[in-house]
């Protein structure tokens, strides 16, 4: 299985660097990695003590930024080692002041892994949430250096529990500690024999409320609202532009709209604004003078979403008509009632709170227009939903501490033994 592995991986490898010859995003890809070992040569000193964090992408960043900045907060003398897989991530955080150094993973065939290994000898290594790779798994494994998982979901529509997947649970059942966010996951690890699971949540409640307790204001922003009702339209792709942009006709200029696509390059952003039928600006084009003559801000920068939920009054959460929502824990850190498409089930947080009613799912414009109308013309049903939503935010809180105490206790027992 180990060779049948291996083999896919250099399949996959193979693959994007075909698509490199005329997708940019793959081409970041390959040429990110071309001289990461060089790099982790000259940056790490393996003299001294490295915990290594590895993210998928961007959203897993998030899960791990909390856990990442408690650490480092209480074990000063670790460096910070921060690996991403995709384009995605590491082009945004490559300069994260938080981690010592920022690498790509390089891809997980057995050579890379034994010299990644060799050259960062790390101390622990950390995964938010999956991104499972085996190889390296498996060469943390003979090096007597723990791994950490936190944040992981499991449901048994995965590989892991089909016929084929004994091979990959036997590698995860050597983990030190897999935190899971829920008991479903805990069980089903638990019929297969691990004893290493402990459920404990998602970080990324943490990671949010920290982020509405330390605001930063936008006083552009506050002028294009004013004190008109405002939607906060994130991580949007066109599926979801469609209907935001059916909202904007049916209810002219009675609402303003901020709208933050998840692709903010030059040409997505010229066709959106084409598209829509009222006044529109870019973000990176406002200023005092014309911030307040148009009814919809269109957001062309990268890491600003999170702290603009807050101006809304209600939020649509994009994604949700394609492989999953994005991250709607975002707006609900400010009590801001949210709707979403129909994929979201896969996310534990959205499926509680559609099921409580904080969140709200639509397929169709008239179901938007119709939820519209709920929040904003029947009385105290937006007043309701907020309350809701803070009360279960409160009771979410916690998971990064009980994460680095484990990260920390390992670590204990590793440098003893």
């Amino acid at each position: 299985m180990n060779l049948l592995y291996t083999i896919a991986i250099c399949f996959y490898t193979l693959s994007i660097r075909i698509a490199a010859l005329w997708n940019s995003k793959a081409r970041k890809w390959v040429d990110g990695r071309k001289t990461v070992f060089d790099e982790i040569k000259s940056k790490v000193n393996t003299e001294e003590s490295t915990v290594w964090f590895h993210c998928a992408s961007l959203g897993e960043f998030e899960q791990a930024l909390s856990v990442i900045e408690l650490f480092k907060k209480r074990n000063p003398s670790f460096k910070i080692m921060l690996t991403f897989f995709s384009p995605s991530g590491y082009e945004v955080r490559k300069t994260y002041s938080g981690a010592d150094c920022v690498f790509y993973l390089p891809a997980d065939t057995a050579a890379n892994a034994k010299e990644f290994i060799q050259l960062v000898k790390p101390a622990l290594a950390v995964f938010a949430k999956y991104d499972f790779w085996f190889n390296y798994l498996q060469e943390l494994q003979k090096n007597n250096i723990p791994v950490v998982v936190f944040s992981a979901v499991f449901r048994k529509d995965q590989y892991f529990f089909q016929e084929y997947g004994e091979w990959f649970l036997r590698i995860l059942s050597k983990i030190n500690l897999i935190y899971v966010q829920d008991e479903a996951s805990r069980k089903l690890l638990s019929k297969a024999k691990f004893n290493n699971v402990i459920v404990c949540g998602d970080t990324r409640f943490d990671r949010v409320m920290q982020i509405a307790e330390n605001l930063i204001d936008f006083p552009l922003i506050e002028k294009f609202k004013n004190t008109t009702t405002t939607i906060v339209a994130g991580s949007t792709w066109k599926e979801d532009e469609r209907i935001i942009i059916e909202l904007i006709k049916k209810r002219k200029q009675t609402m303003k709209y901020i709208i933050a696509p998840h692709e903010t390059d030059d040409n997505r952003i010229a066709e959106l604004i084409e598209n829509i039928p009222v006044s529109s600006l870019r973000f990176s084009q406002a200023n005092e003078n014309n911030i307040s003559d148009v009814d919809v801000l269109i957001i062309d920068s990268i890491g600003i979403l999170s702290q603009l939920y807050r101006y809304g009054d209600v939020a649509y959460v994009g994604g949700g008509f394609g492989k999953g929502i994005h991250n709607i824990l975002e707006p609900a850190a400010f009590s801001v009632p949210i709707i979403i498409g129909p994929n979201y089930k896969k996310f534990n947080e959205a499926v509680e709170m559609v099921n409580l009613s904080m969140a709200f799912t639509i397929e169709k414009f008239r179901q938007m227009n119709n939820k519209i109308t709920d929040f904003f013309f029947v009385k105290g049903i937006d007043k309701a939903v907020k309350t809701r939503i803070a009360e279960y935010m409160n009771t979410k809180k916690g998971a990064t501490q009980q994460v680095v105490e484990g990260i920390e206790k390992l670590l204990k027992t590793s440098i003893n033994s």
